[in-house]
């Protein structure tokens, strides 16, 4: 059965996790989420297995992919699936799809996934050290192949019970997605800033271009994943929330690459990702 996984990543966790769970899969093509914004009207895959892969922001999916999956129409695809990537809690998220589902298509997910995956918010908490990434990424990978293997077999997998996390998504999500665009106005650019273009060239949603002296400037359409703050190559982007991020760590996936971010803005996408990736 051919399988079509819609994708949104900031800092790579969930397009490895979207190429893993293809990869096993076989016969499966990923979409990135952030071009199919571009055009009006209902997004309808052709593909008997449907899936969506995306970080939690604040306990619930960003702001881009409940807009996305308010658009997707399930009615052709026999298995619908999520999955998300998570540095804490955030099993409300997958909640949250299932139901948009729900409510426009009369129908649910199949199964819903939550993947333990470095976190990547530095405002919040520091950057764990790089042993303690390859320990969770490892677990990852495990978790990813029993994902892939219950994808494969049709399994049925609602979304778990997880009180604290609708707790905490009832209290943070709403204003979230109230400011999410307008937070780009926290970012600050330093001295140490070299007008190399980066983070121009990692932002997914085109939030970015560079003034005459080549620094960034942000446009107000920002989905607050981080991708300019992590791909910085000299820490010259601060993000002013909460905890701010000078001296509390960077992280992007490991394999993540300038050129993966610049296809999810639309540069073509990958296909048949089953053959190896």
């Amino acid at each position: 059965m051919k399988t079509v996984i819609y994708y949104f990543t900031g800092t790579g966790n969930s397009l490895a996790a979207a190429r893993q769970i293809a990869t096993l899969l076989g016969d499966c093509e990923l979409i990135p989420i952030a071009p199919q914004m571009n055009t009006p009207g209902k997004i309808v895959p052709d593909a008997g297995r449907v899936g969506i892969v995306c970080p939690v922001y604040d306990c619930g999916v960003p702001s881009i992919v409940a807009a996305f999956a308010g658009r997707l129409s399930v009615a052709k695809a026999r298995y619908l699936f999520a999955v998300v990537t998570m540095g804490g809690i955030g099993v409300s998220a997958l909640h949250q799809l299932d139901g948009i589902f729900k409510r426009r298509e009369g129908r649910g997910l199949n199964a819903a996934f939550a993947v333990p995956m470095p976190g990547n918010f530095p405002p919040l908490y520091p950057m764990a050290s790089d042993t303690k990434k390859d320990e969770i990424l490892k677990k990852a990978d495990i978790r990813l192949g029993e994902v892939a293997g219950a994808v494969a077999r049709g399994a049925k997998a609602p979304p778990g019970f997880a009180p604290l996390s609708a707790v905490m998504k009832a209290i943070t999500y709403g204003p979230f997605l109230r400011d999410v665009h307008g937070r780009d106005a926290a970012f600050t650019v330093s001295d140490a800033c070299t007008a190399c273009g980066t983070c121009e060239q990692v932002c997914p949603v085109g939030n970015i271009t560079l003034d005459d002296a080549g620094r960034p400037v942000w446009h107000h359409r920002c989905e607050l994943c981080c991708a300019c703050l992590h791909f910085c190559p000299t820490e010259a982007i601060q993000l002013d929330i909460l905890f701010g991020t000078e001296g509390r760590g960077r992280y992007r996936h490991p394999g993540l690459t300038i050129a993966d971010m610049e296809a999810q803005r639309g540069k073509g996408h990958e296909e048949d990702t089953g053959r190896g990736v």
